[in-house]
């Protein structure tokens, strides 16, 4: 006996087997039309970047910043060239201290160690040079203070320990020219000086004779002219060029006398 026959469904219109009605391709066109207008649309500034303009710079821009940094180089510059000109001054300034400090304190170790030896002026002023005895352990020593040509100068004799060796080294004292070998540059830049000593209670003009007593006269009379020493002694120095301006003073008191 034969199986019957199986009963045939009938599909609905636009439909399949399974049921579902098949999409209508109008219906999907205009939904996808809208997105692809408004892609077509839309300002390429608005997209995204390309990957080759991502992390670079612009030939301006890298000119901009090579000329802030060359700026900033040259100011720079300027500060540690100033800062390095500022202490070259103050050292040379420092220098020039140190040096006429040293210079003074050799002016005031003569003043200081002046001898009288009744045979020559212990201590004499022509106006351009001051000559002196200075005592030493082996001996006398005359020593001249020059000013010549903006230098103050400093001549020392030989030690000696007779009188006329003495005489001789004070006359020759008299007759320096500037370039002997014991003659130190002492200091430079000095256009004057002047030079007083301190007698009856008051500053005299050291070529002035001023509170001095009468020489002595006679056969027996020392060499030149001899009056007695002064307490003090002032020295104004006037200073030009050399990073030295202005004047400067300076008292020394004459150490007592004593017996050889």
């Amino acid at each position: 006996m034969s199986p019957p026959p199986k009963r045939l469904r009938r599909l609905p219109p636009g439909g399949n087997a399974s049921g579902r009605a098949k999409p209508d391709p109008r219906r999907l066109l205009g939904s996808i039309a809208p997105c692809l207008r408004c892609e077509l649309l839309e300002p390429r500034s608005r997209r995204a970047p390309a990957a080759h303009s991502q992390g670079g710079f612009t030939l301006i821009e890298v000119l901009v910043a090579l000329s802030l940094m060359a700026v900033l180089a040259g100011m720079a510059w300027q500060g540690l060239d100033g800062i390095s000109r500022a202490r070259n001054v103050s050292q040379a300034k420092v220098e020039q201290t140190l040096r006429l400090n040293t210079v003074l304190a050799q002016w005031e170790q003569d003043l200081q160690s002046v001898f009288d030896s009744n045979l020559v002026p212990a201590l004499s002023f022509d106006g351009a040079t001051l000559r002196l005895v200075r005592r030493q352990p082996e001996g006398l020593q005359v020593v001249a203070w020059a000013l010549r040509d903006k230098r103050w100068l400093r001549w020392t004799g030989p030690v000696v320990n007779r009188p006329a060796a003495l005489q001789e080294s004070w006359l020759l004292s008299q007759q320096l020219l500037g370039n002997e070998a014991a003659q130190l540059r002492m200091q430079d830049g000095l256009a004057s000086w002047q030079v007083y000593f301190y007698r009856g209670n008051s500053w005299s003009n050291a070529q002035s004779s001023a509170g001095a007593a009468a020489p002595p006269s006679g056969p027996s009379a020392p060499l030149g002219t001899r009056t007695p020493l002064p307490t003090g002694v002032r020295i104004v120095l006037g200073f030009e060029g050399g990073g030295l301006a202005g004047n400067l003073t300076r008292d020394v008191m004459l150490a007592p006398q004593q017996q050889p």
